[in-house]
Protein backbone atom coordinates (compact mmCIF):
# COMPACT_ATOMS: atom_id res chain seq x y z
CA UNK A 1 0.00 0.00 0.00
CA UNK A 2 1.49 3.34 -0.97
CA UNK A 3 1.17 6.57 0.93
CA UNK A 4 -1.29 7.97 -1.64
CA UNK A 5 -3.76 5.11 -1.11
CA UNK A 6 -4.11 5.87 2.58
CA UNK A 7 -6.82 8.28 3.71
CA UNK A 8 -5.46 11.84 4.11
CA UNK A 9 -5.82 11.68 7.89
CA UNK A 10 -3.69 8.51 8.03
CA UNK A 11 -1.02 10.12 5.84
CA UNK A 12 -0.93 13.14 8.15
CA UNK A 13 -0.45 11.03 11.28
CA UNK A 14 2.06 8.88 9.43
CA UNK A 15 4.12 12.02 8.73
CA UNK A 16 3.72 13.01 12.37
CA UNK A 17 5.04 9.64 13.56
CA UNK A 18 7.86 9.70 11.01
CA UNK A 19 8.94 13.15 12.19
CA UNK A 20 8.99 11.95 15.80
CA UNK A 21 11.24 9.02 14.84
CA UNK A 22 13.45 11.34 12.76
CA UNK A 23 13.84 13.65 15.77
CA UNK A 24 14.90 10.78 18.01
CA UNK A 25 17.44 9.60 15.43
CA UNK A 26 18.75 13.15 14.85
CA UNK A 27 18.98 13.70 18.61
CA UNK A 28 21.09 10.58 19.12
CA UNK A 29 23.25 11.25 16.05
CA UNK A 30 23.98 14.76 17.35
CA UNK A 31 24.75 13.40 20.80
CA UNK A 32 27.13 10.69 19.58
CA UNK A 33 28.90 12.67 16.86
CA UNK A 34 29.45 15.76 18.98
CA UNK A 35 30.46 13.66 21.99
CA UNK A 36 33.20 12.16 19.83
CA UNK A 37 34.25 15.66 18.77
CA UNK A 38 34.31 16.91 22.37
CA UNK A 39 36.34 13.89 23.44
CA UNK A 40 38.80 14.49 20.60
CA UNK A 41 39.52 17.97 21.93
CA UNK A 42 39.81 16.80 25.54
CA UNK A 43 36.36 17.63 26.93
CA UNK A 44 35.39 14.78 29.25
CA UNK A 45 32.56 15.61 31.61
CA UNK A 46 31.13 13.09 34.04
CA UNK A 47 27.66 12.83 35.57
CA UNK A 48 29.41 11.85 38.79
CA UNK A 49 31.60 14.97 39.05
CA UNK A 50 30.07 17.56 36.67
CA UNK A 51 26.39 16.63 36.32
CA UNK A 52 25.10 20.07 35.34
CA UNK A 53 27.75 20.71 32.70
CA UNK A 54 27.57 17.12 31.44
CA UNK A 55 23.81 17.39 30.97
CA UNK A 56 23.89 20.85 29.40
CA UNK A 57 26.55 19.77 26.91
CA UNK A 58 24.62 16.64 26.02
CA UNK A 59 21.36 18.62 25.62
CA UNK A 60 23.22 21.05 23.37
CA UNK A 61 24.62 18.18 21.29
CA UNK A 62 21.17 16.62 20.89
CA UNK A 63 19.69 20.00 20.01
CA UNK A 64 22.28 20.60 17.30
CA UNK A 65 21.38 17.28 15.67
CA UNK A 66 17.65 17.95 15.82
CA UNK A 67 17.92 21.57 14.71
CA UNK A 68 20.11 20.67 11.75
CA UNK A 69 17.70 17.98 10.59
CA UNK A 70 14.60 20.16 11.13
CA UNK A 71 16.12 23.01 9.14
CA UNK A 72 17.14 20.61 6.34
CA UNK A 73 13.53 19.38 6.30
CA UNK A 74 12.26 22.96 5.92
CA UNK A 75 10.91 23.65 9.39
CA UNK A 76 10.81 27.23 10.63
CA UNK A 77 13.00 28.41 13.50
CA UNK A 78 10.21 28.64 16.12
CA UNK A 79 9.20 24.96 16.04
CA UNK A 80 12.86 24.02 15.74
CA UNK A 81 13.72 25.96 18.90
CA UNK A 82 10.67 24.52 20.69
CA UNK A 83 11.86 21.01 19.89
CA UNK A 84 15.35 21.90 21.16
CA UNK A 85 13.78 23.36 24.28
CA UNK A 86 12.44 19.90 25.11
CA UNK A 87 16.07 18.89 25.73
CA UNK A 88 16.54 21.62 28.34
CA UNK A 89 13.17 21.81 30.14
CA UNK A 90 13.86 18.75 32.33
CA UNK A 91 16.61 20.65 34.16
CA UNK A 92 14.10 23.12 35.61
CA UNK A 93 12.94 20.72 38.35
CA UNK A 94 15.92 18.36 38.22
CA UNK A 95 18.82 20.75 38.86
CA UNK A 96 17.31 21.99 42.16
CA UNK A 97 16.75 18.36 43.20
CA UNK A 98 20.40 17.68 42.37
CA UNK A 99 21.54 20.71 44.37
CA UNK A 100 19.47 19.54 47.35
CA UNK A 101 21.12 16.10 47.06
CA UNK A 102 17.70 14.51 46.49
CA UNK A 103 19.05 12.92 43.29
CA UNK A 104 22.51 12.22 41.94
CA UNK A 105 23.99 12.96 38.52
CA UNK A 106 23.08 9.59 37.02
CA UNK A 107 19.47 9.91 38.18
CA UNK A 108 19.39 13.39 36.65
CA UNK A 109 20.54 12.00 33.31
CA UNK A 110 18.12 9.06 33.32
CA UNK A 111 15.06 11.04 34.40
CA UNK A 112 15.83 13.87 31.97
CA UNK A 113 16.07 11.39 29.08
CA UNK A 114 12.80 9.74 30.05
CA UNK A 115 11.04 13.11 30.33
CA UNK A 116 12.38 14.62 27.10
CA UNK A 117 10.51 12.12 24.91
CA UNK A 118 7.01 13.14 26.06
CA UNK A 119 8.16 16.78 25.97
CA UNK A 120 9.15 16.36 22.32
CA UNK A 121 5.76 14.80 21.65
CA UNK A 122 4.02 17.68 23.45
CA UNK A 123 5.92 20.23 21.34
CA UNK A 124 4.82 18.38 18.22
CA UNK A 125 1.20 18.14 19.33
CA UNK A 126 1.24 21.86 20.14
CA UNK A 127 2.03 22.56 16.46
CA UNK A 128 0.37 19.49 15.00
CA UNK A 129 -0.06 21.10 11.56
CA UNK A 130 3.69 21.74 11.39
CA UNK A 131 4.37 18.03 11.76
CA UNK A 132 1.50 16.48 9.80
CA UNK A 133 2.16 18.29 6.52
CA UNK A 134 4.98 17.44 4.19
CA UNK A 135 8.10 19.62 4.30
Amino acid sequence: MTDTTLPPRSRHWGRFALHYVEMIIAMFVGMFVLDLAWSAVGVDLSYATDPELAYLLMAFDMSVGMAAWMRIRGHAWLPTLEMCGAMFVPIVPLFPLLWLNAIDGMTLMIVAHVVMFPLMLAAMLWRRDEYTHHH
